[in-house]
């Protein structure tokens, strides 16, 4: 599910394409009754609030930084937020790994205790380090598709945009990581990327686009959760046969 919207452009939630893969698999195997409702309410109503927060932080971001720079020349302005992305990529890089990696770690955890591998819920360092490599790796490896609808197909980005963008979406993650909350990174950038094209003006944001954006987030976590049921009910077929 995830690798299929991912081939088509489409950015998806990573963190909630996981989440509905554990709803699915624990639908399948022990009902209704072993999944905890709280927890999926929180993320559900983070679903709509991450991308507003970073939109609002995104509005306000690109507003704060016109008025500090108002008076340069657009060349010179560009110049500097070539450099300034660099510290805004950064922090987003920062805040991805403080909340979706942990996201991971958790499920690799949650096999080990269950397993009887391991007796409580401390992270061993190899899981550290290999969710971290694996998070690097694929950010090496790169989903093109994904970054130029990110980059092009949702509004024009110049330098300084970028830089707000990527700042707003930091601010969001790193602020709920610290408040225990597990939010869509994806979720946060898109938000603060139309922030930013509605300062400019509302028709500067491609809606269609957006639109389809947010029909693969709304499908995530269901698609998700019917793969993994599948497959679990599938590996119970073979096991027993």
């Amino acid at each position: 599910m995830d690798s299929y919207l991912h081939d088509n452009g489409l950015p998806i939630s990573v963190s909630h394409a996981l989440i509905g893969g554990i709803i699915g698999a624990g639908l399948v195997k022990g009902g209704v009754n072993v999944l905890i409702i709280p927890g999926i309410t929180k993320i559900c109503i983070f679903i709509f609030l991450s991308p507003l927060i970073g939109m609002g932080l995104g509005i306000f971001f690109s507003i704060t930084t016109a008025w500090i720079f108002k008076n340069w020349r657009p060349g010179d302005v560009d110049r500097f937020f070539r450099v300034g992305q660099l510290v805004s990529s950064a922090m987003f890089s920062l805040g991805h790994g403080a909340n979706d990696a942990q996201k991971t770690m958790g499920i690799i955890v949650m096999v080990l205790v269950s397993a009887g591998w391991q007796s409580d819920f401390s992270v061993p360092v190899w899981v550290i380090l290999s969710c971290h490599i694996a998070i690097a790796m694929g950010t090496l490896i790169g989903g093109w598709k994904v970054v130029k609808t990110m980059g092009m197909r949702v509004t024009k980005l110049k330098p300084m945009d970028g830089f707000c963008a990527e700042t707003a979406a930091a601010a969001s993650i790193i602020g709920n990581s610290f408040a225990g909350i597990p939010v869509s990174t994806t979720h946060t950038i898109t938000g603060g990327i139309i922030g930013v094209g509605t300062v400019h003006r509302l028709s500067a944001v491609r809606w269609g686009v957006a639109k389809n954006i947010i029909m693969a987030w709304i499908l995530t976590i269901p698609g998700s959760a019917a793969v993994s049921g599948g497959v679990y009910l599938l590996l119970c077929f073979f096991g027993k046969s």
